[in-house]
């Protein structure tokens, strides 16, 4: 456990002293607010008759994970494996007392951390509507929820990714076209059979992140990203473990 420690208070410092860890901050909060305020806005305005506050929170939470959240995430973790194989340290990291599941571990811990920082700091915009008009705070609570574990099944889809390639480019876009496959597979209902899209609904991450957008937490939804979230982080195990091999041999 503390040489995974090590590693992560390595890889969380690592983020820290670069200048991409602020910018891509201060991007993913200004969108973020961008969304709260045109939402709301939205709702004001034209939401005469509806349920204000629970559509509008649906609407955002649906806006932060699509239009935000799919294209910040990867950025934070094509470089993990990526810049290692570019500058030839992951040798130097198999050399290390680490297994294979530390070395998993502490990276993905690391990614998460930094992504929590940044997913935290939205919390401002709903504290403030509470603020000015209180509300029941389980429809945060659900959503953020469901933001938390939808982030966490990025991270890991980044990081297989990630430790496929030595190009930091590569690792992002193609995390970005996995990521977007997983989101978008049933956008269009009418593409394919009813028998086709109930197995595809299964899959999705949009599907499974609707109820959490609403203020409902199924159990259901939070077993399939928990699913997601190991099934990749398998295959980073294997990955790392097909390199080991060919490089012993």
């Amino acid at each position: 456990m503390h040489r995974t420690w090590a590693l992560y208070k390595k890889e969380v410092r690592s983020y820290f002293v670069t200048p991409l860890f602020y910018v891509m901050t201060a991007v993913f909060l200004c969108l973020c607010g961008w969304f709260f305020y045109s939402d709301l806005n939205f709702f004001t305005q034209f939401g005469f008759g509806m349920d204000i506050l629970s559509n509008f929170f649906q609407l955002l939470f649906v806006d932060m994970a699509t239009k935000v959240m799919t294209f910040i995430v990867p950025l934070l973790t094509m470089r993990l494996f990526a810049e290692e194989r570019k500058l030839g340290t992951i040798e130097l990291l198999f050399t290390y007392p680490l297994r294979d599941g530390e070395i998993v571990a502490g990276k993905f811990l690391a990614a998460a951390t930094v992504f929590l920082i940044m997913l935290a700091g939205t919390l401002l915009y709903p504290l403030y509507l509470f603020s000015v008009q209180p509300f029941p705070f389980q429809l945060v609570a659900a959503g953020y929820s469901g933001l938390l574990l939808l982030g966490l099944v990025f991270i890991a889809i980044g990081l297989f990714v990630s430790s496929l390639t030595d190009s930091q480019v590569v690792a992002g876009v193609f995390s970005l076209f996995l990521v977007g496959v997983l989101w978008l597979m049933t956008w269009n209902e009418a593409a394919g059979s009813d028998q086709v899209m109930t197995v595809l609904k299964a899959f999705s991450t949009f599907d499974h992140f609707w109820n959490f957008s609403k203020g409902v937490i199924d159990s259901s939804d939070v077993s399939y990203y928990l699913l997601i979230i190991a099934f990749f982080t398998i295959l980073t195990l294997r990955s790392l473990e097909s390199r080991r091999w060919r490089g012993r041999r």
